[in-house]
């Protein structure tokens, strides 16, 4: 179908041009709606008279519909719009963006969906689907043991599974790690509890704290229910986390003052596995934490990271010089085009 793509622009470039539009008005509508016709027109970068006639065509189409609140894609055409998308990034170069970024990292695989996490909060939608799509693709039928992290990615990511995924396969979900004092709901023992309930699978918590005293640590190894749930992870043949910002999480988990400027010392950017990095990949300072540890990364049959958003790039090109060779990256425009910017492969 690129290919028949490439044909089209050579003879009728024209019919390019109305595609390449429509796709992007679809695209805008999708991200933003409910959006007005002049923001739409202004995103798009056409006149509101010739946005009205290309709406009244995908109006027609039954793709879009008016609300009081702006424009919204009807179900149809959210279908219709992801695979225009995807047809339209093999065209526009989004193949080989991941491509670059996949061989920037030495990872297996990159998925790039469109937008930017920090101003779109509709990319979570299609970070979810990515996620979701990967999983679907990565694991083998029969048992699968599935360690997940916690954080706001990946709980909001957790929203968008369902019981197809355990299609041919029993589903166990493990948390990662203990809890961090946060939120409930985005504690990965919930998200584990979430994702185990959504696909109809089973589940095992983790009800420790992550960061522990080392007499602590050694007694809470002993105790029965704990260490179930650490022979599980020490199993799992999946394993779905995200990056933070080194300060941003620094915060999170409550670091006194000493550690925060060691943090700021050391220039630390990224965060993941209780591990801070600077913008080498060096790891600057380690939290002694119960649940999986990053050296056990390698071992692991799939391990898929979940980060997005313009504002997580430094972080994202950070840490990936530690992440393993079977890594699927999962990510947006936003992160991916600051990261690629100024890269020669």
């Amino acid at each position: 179908m690129e290919e028949v793509l490439s044909v089209i622009e050579k003879v009728a470039p024209d019919v390019m041009d109305t595609l390449k539009e429509r796709h992007q008005i679809l695209r805008n509508i999708y991200l933003l709606g409910p959006i007005g016709r002049r923001i739409l027109a202004d995103k798009v970068g056409i006149s509101e008279r010739s946005l009205r006639t290309e709406v009244d065509v995908l109006k027609k189409q039954h793709l879009v519909h008016s609300t009081k609140s702006g424009m919204l894609l009807t179900p149809l055409g959210e279908e219709v719009y992801r695979s225009f998308d995807q047809l339209m990034g093999q065209q526009l170069g989004m193949g080989n963006r991941e491509k670059n970024l996949a061989a920037y990292f030495q990872i297996e695989q990159c998925i790039i969906v469109p937008g930017n996490l920090d101003k779109q909060s509709r990319v979570i939608t299609d970070l979810s689907r990515a996620t979701y799509e990967t999983l679907d693709f990565l694991l083998p039928d029969g048992k699968n043991i599935i360690a997940v992290m916690g954080g706001t990615t990946m709980a909001a990511v957790a929203n968008r599974f369902d019981e197809n995924l355990s299609r041919n396969r029993e589903l166990f979900f493990v948390p990662a790690r203990g809890g961090l004092g946060e939120s409930v709901e985005i504690q990965a023992n919930s998200i584990s509890a979430k994702l185990a309930e959504a696909t109809g699978g089973k589940n095992q918590a983790l009800y420790v704290p992550e960061q522990v005293g080392k007499e602590t640590y050694g007694f809470l190894l002993k105790e029965p229910s704990v260490k179930k749930t650490l022979d599980l992870i020490k199993k799992a043949n999946c394993v779905i986390y995200s990056i933070g910002d080194a300060s941003h999480m620094a915060q999170r988990r409550g670091l006194d003052n000493e550690i925060l400027a060691l943090l700021e010392d050391n220039a630390a950017v990224a965060e993941s596995f209780g591990e801070f990095y600077n913008a080498e990949g060096e790891v600057v300072y380690k939290i002694p934490r119960i649940g999986m540890q990053s050296s056990k990364l390698t071992t692991i049959p799939s391990v898929i990271i979940v980060a997005a958003g313009e504002s997580k790039a430094e972080a994202i090109k950070a840490y990936m010089k530690n992440a393993p060779s079977q890594t699927w990256l999962i990510t947006d425009e936003g992160a991916a085009n600051q990261i690629l910017k100024g890269i020669t492969l």
